[in-house]
């Protein structure tokens, strides 16, 4: 299989703000390039063997997105609005040089190279392991979530996933019914589970998330009848709004980009139960007060919002 490379030079100040901005035209799982030296942190979790640093960060950045060959994308037209887009944002925002190039590149096996980078680490005092790693003695009584990094997003590393992961833990009893929307690979859905809800449904427009997390509800030994999947735009799919029904979550958790969480708001208030809790991330730093605005005229109660590094959680509730 072929897939179209586009890929942007920019620098790295600017690669969040282009990403999110891009996930808009349908432009999704950017590749990142740039010469930001390794925390520590990031050594230990990401690599087995670190090369030597070759050259001082120089600010530069390019981000390259893949369109499968095969896909209803019309390319010239998506380099077109890829364009328009990056003029737009230079009127706010540097971006540097802004080039594009496009090429064609074979089918790369993205999912076993993980396995090079991908090793278990802690989110808090919960331990996070793929399938290729055991858990060590000295973790043994430790709470594990076994997942691999796969098609759909959600391994629990990034920042927007552990504000989520430490949200539900306040809130989460023996009663909860949970939602989870652009459920990924069910780790949040999943985890709500293990750390002892009732039940939880997860809803995503992505096909390939429904086998991704089936094999992640396996690996952690989730009941079938714990975790319900439906694929869907519940954002504008009446069908799917009904199938997934109204007023019966006491919990509804969305780990998305803050584009798609304002027209969902209004949208998911509808399935919470009066004094549910909405949880919610994927909100880049400058983009908190639109989200903010977008929950209060809702009608939610902002009850707490929570930072980790760029990155915001805005939890609320209904009355």
């Amino acid at each position: 299989m072929k897939w179209t490379r586009i890929r942007i030079k920019t620098i790295t100040d600017a690669e969040d703000i282009i990403i999110s901005e891009l996930y808009d035209l349908g432009l999704e799982g950017a590749q990142i390039e740039d010469k930001i030296p390794l925390t520590a942190w990031e050594k230990e979790q990401m690599f087995v063997d670190i090369p030597p640093q070759p050259q001082e960060d120089d600010g530069i950045a390019y981000l390259s997105f893949f369109v499968e060959e095969d896909s209803d994308i019309d390319i010239k037209q998506m380099i077109a609005d890829v364009k328009e887009s990056l003029a737009q944002i230079r009127t706010w925002c540097d971006i540097g040089e802004g080039s594009i190039t496009v090429d064609e590149t074979e089918d790369l096996d993205w999912i076993n190279n993980w396995k090079q980078y991908f090793h278990q680490f802690y989110i808090d005092d919960l331990l996070v392991i793929p399938s290729w790693e055991e858990v060590k003695a000295e973790d043994d009584g430790k709470m594990v979530l076994h997942i691999d990094p796969g098609t759909a997003f959600g391994t629990g590393m990034h920042e927007t996933t552990q504000l989520c992961i430490r949200q539900l833990k306040k809130y989460i009893t023996p009663d909860t019914k949970l939602l989870d929307v652009g459920t990924g690979s069910g780790i949040l859905a999943i985890l709500s589970i293990m750390f002892g809800a009732d039940s939880a449904v997860g809803t995503d427009l992505d096909p390939c998330a429904v086998e991704a997390v089936k094999e992640n509800m396996e690996s952690n030994h989730i009941p079938e009848d714990k975790f319900t999947m439906m694929i869907g735009n519940i954002i504008t799919d009446k069908e799917v709004q009904d199938k997934v029904g109204y007023e019966c979550y006491d919990i509804v958790v969305a780990n998305i980009l803050a584009d798609v969480l304002v027209p969902l708001t209004p949208v998911i208030v509808h399935q919470m139960k009066k004094g549910g809790i909405y949880i919610t991330s994927g909100i880049i730093n400058d983009k908190e007060q639109t989200v903010r605005d977008a929950v209060t005229a809702a009608g939610l109660e902002i009850v707490e919002v929570t930072y980790q590094g760029e990155w915001v959680s805005i939890t609320a509730k209904r009355p």
